[in-house]
């Protein structure tokens, strides 16, 4: 835990850095969520809004985001840790309230854990795809998201157990 309040500090940080230099659209994340196996699942990234819109309608556009983040796994008192890189596609809604965006979104990523067995989980190397899909809630500056996350090596070495998780995170942008 000492190692995430660390990182948070060193985003913070930079986010300060960067909001000094009048970077837009980038941001700040915590996660946490459950996998089915009892797997604790811990996320920090740090965010870069797409300056881009795509299908705009009476409905909403098509826009995204980049995620880098670190990710820490628990379980039975081991620890092993990734780091993941996503683009994700966002489709936002317009609604009456100029500040208020619930969106969906999905991407799919690429991540490295530095141990393939968690937890009886053999996913036989350390590279693997991170798939998301989820949905969320942006208002000014602050971001609520409830997302599912599976990672998996897309069976290109066996056994390819795959993880999945549930994930709440908390999001904020500068």
């Amino acid at each position: 835990m000492k190692h995430m309040i660390r990182i948070l500090t060193m985003l913070i940080l930079l986010s300060s850095a960067a909001a000094a230099n009048d970077l837009s659209g980038y941001g700040v994340s915590l996660g946490y969520g459950p996998s089915k196996d009892d797997i604790d699942i811990y996320r920090i990234g740090l965010l870069k809004a797409w300056d881009v819109r795509w299908l705009e309608n009476p409905t909403g556009c098509v826009t995204g985001y980049f995620e880098v983040s670190y990710n820490r796994w628990e379980a039975d008192g081991e620890t092993t840790n990734g780091v993941a890189f996503s683009p994700v596609l966002q489709y936002t809604f317009n609604t009456r309230i100029s500040q208020f965006h619930p969106y969906v979104e999905g991407g799919i990523g690429i991540a490295y854990i530095d141990d393939y067995v968690i937890k009886n989980r053999n996913l036989s190397s350390n590279l693997h795809f991170e798939d998301r899909i989820g949905a969320g809630i942006r208002f000014r500056h602050l971001d609520l998201n409830f997302r599912y996350l599976h990672y998996s090596n897309a069976s290109l070495k066996e056994p390819n157990d795959g993880i999945d998780i549930f994930m709440g995170t908390l999001s904020w942008y500068f």
